[in-house]
């Protein structure tokens, strides 16, 4: 991964307090994880949500990958902090532990 993209990456996770690497959009998920990502966090009302859809961005694509050191996509971060993808979401909203994540913003 090129220092530029890690820079870029970086800086979107520390800026942002919710951070969705995704495929797609919030309103146009291209893939069954994303989508799924997207519902959680829009049920639990995650402030101040930022998606990146990495179909728009070859360099982050893969860039995010190489960040996490995670295999797929979506990703998520809070407050900086590597989350998951989309069991681990599934597994956590289920518990509670996403709420209390998100509810400490």
């Amino acid at each position: 991964m090129s220092t530029d993209t890690q820079q870029r990456i970086h800086e979107q996770v520390t800026s942002h307090a919710v951070v969705l690497y995704m495929k797609g959009t919030p309103q146009f998920p291209q893939c069954g994880f994303s989508a799924n990502a997207v519902r959680i966090l829009n049920t639990l009302g995650a402030p101040g949500l930022f998606t990146v859809d990495v179909l728009q961005d070859t360099e982050i694509r893969q860039g995010i990958k190489d960040y996490a050191n995670w295999p797929t996509i979506p990703q998520l971060y809070i407050k900086g902090e590597f989350v998951g993808g989309s069991d681990i979401m599934t597994e956590m909203f289920k518990s509670g532990e996403l709420k209390q994540l998100l509810d400490g913003i």
